[in-house]
């Protein structure tokens, strides 16, 4: 609407994509903080509690209401709505990745709390789900020309063309299946990794948050002509537009935190963590940050890795390497205390997105 209104109206402000993407923190910020409090006494008289598992020490927990994530999703939404340019492709795109991850994790939280157990839907069904959506995003964005060029951190050129590796022809139509494959391995990996990582209150939302400023300072450079001549940055024609979303996410995810920081009034559920995660890696894919995303999501990557090494080791050697996974649980179990763990990770996350920034100078 404020694009439009610049249009209409001629006055220059509205067509500065930072002014914006600063309304639209504040609209899903405010949105979230009044929107919250409604959702939080309607999902305690429907008992749409988090459901616990019986080998997670948290108790304390399972009377906690669960899908945030719909409400900090619906705030970004109607923010975007309101202050992007809704003929811009990645933000469309953005929009669908959005909806779409929070629609599967809302699905998940849905028949856990129906059937009052951690087990939701099939580990099988919701993978598919997961890799059908980002296949479909990678497929709309090869669809709309963007770039497959493979790059790795501190280093000013690409390594190579992914979309010259491997090209499947459909009439005139040309497919870059690696860099589609390669953009939807990322996505659903990604989506995964938060979703692991939401286990104590906050842990998850603050590293978000440092990822999802970080990359929107890629994207907004990448979509600025003069910065990104300057920084030597690949060009993304219209792709800074998607910072108003990006914006939006974070401003509803300040008010989320609002709720949830310890002791957590709601949880996000996998609504949530994987609509969070799928979007902070369709930014990397637009950005051409792929690999960069190890650094800038360092906290979600240490939390799969330790699943992936504990069920690893358990299964070849019979012997666990954690006390538990994810990692965030073992450090419990070694007994320190919960705000001791977030505020720890959360130091982590920032000081790799630090890093993550100076690459942009450092190459």
């Amino acid at each position: 609407m404020l694009y439009w209104l610049w249009g209409a109206t001629h006055i220059n402000l509205f067509q500065y994509i930072t002014f914006r993407a600063g309304v639209s923190f504040f609209l899903a910020f405010i949105l979230s903080i009044v929107l919250f409090p409604y959702f939080i006494r309607w999902a305690r008289t429907k008992k749409a509690n988090q459901p616990i598992s019986t080998f997670v020490p948290h108790e304390d927990k399972k009377n906690t209401p669960t899908m945030g994530g719909i409400i900090f999703v619906f705030c970004t939404i109607i923010a975007t709505l309101l202050c992007a340019d809704m003929t811009n492709p990645y933000v469309l795109l953005g929009l669908l990745g959005l909806v779409g991850f929070g629609f599967i994790g809302a699905r998940d939280d849905f028949m856990k709390i129906s059937a009052r157990s951690n087990a939701g839907m099939s580990a099988r069904v919701k993978m598919l789900l997961l890799v059908l959506l980002s296949c479909l995003i990678a497929l709309c964005l090869a669809n709309i020309g963007h770039v497959g060029n493979f790059y790795i951190p501190f280093m000013k050129a690409p390594l190579f063309d992914m979309s010259a590796l491997a090209t499947i022809r459909i009439d005139s139509v040309q497919i870059p299946v690696i860099s589609m494959l390669f953009w939807a391995f990322v996505m659903v990996a990604s989506a995964n990794a938060v979703n692991i990582t939401d286990g104590l209150d906050g842990l998850a939302t603050v590293p978000s948050i440092f990822a999802l400023f970080t990359l929107s300072v890629f994207v907004y450079i990448g979509g600025h002509i003069g910065f990104s001549s300057y920084l030597y940055w690949p060009r993304v024609v219209n792709g800074g537009e998607l910072i108003v979303m990006s914006c939006a996410l974070i401003g509803a995810l300040f008010g989320f935190l609002w709720y949830n920081c310890h002791p957590a009034q709601v949880f996000m559920g996998d609504s949530g963590s994987l609509a969070i995660g799928g979007f902070i890696a369709y930014m990397a894919v637009i950005s051409h940050n792929e690999i960069l995303l190890i650094l800038i999501g360092i906290v979600f990557v240490f939390e799969t890795l330790s699943v992936m090494l504990q069920i690893g080791s358990y299964k070849y050697r019979n012997k666990r390497i954690f006390l538990m996974a994810p990692i965030h649980h073992h450090f419990e179990k070694k007994g320190w205390a919960e705000n001791k763990i977030i505020v720890r990770f959360w130091i982590i996350a920032i000081l790799a997105n630090i890093i993550a920034l100076l690459t942009l100078k450092i190459r």
